[in-house]
């Protein structure tokens, strides 16, 4: 339930089906996400998937987080 939950919450925000999704997730798991490439990569991916634009700036912040350990646990509280 809490799957579907889920999946609903972030393609209703983001117009990402469930299948992309897993297809995304499937490749941060098989790469190293504390390499500073592999996330910038990702976060391209991410914009252009949801059309959304993301400066340099945004992008740096992003990076800095993730390598930081500064994302929150509970992904659930974001949406």
């Amino acid at each position: 339930m809490f799957q579907d939950n889920f999946f609903q919450k972030v393609e209703k925000k983001t117009n990402i089906n469930k299948e992309t999704i897993l297809s995304l997730a499937n490749k941060l798991q098989h790469n190293n996400i504390k390499d500073e490439k592999t996330i910038r990569e990702i976060v391209k991916e991410l914009s252009n998937l949801t059309g959304k634009e993301v400066s340099k700036e945004k992008e740096d912040k992003i990076v800095k987080a993730i390598l930081n350990d500064k994302v929150p646990k509970n992904i659930e509280k974001i949406f």
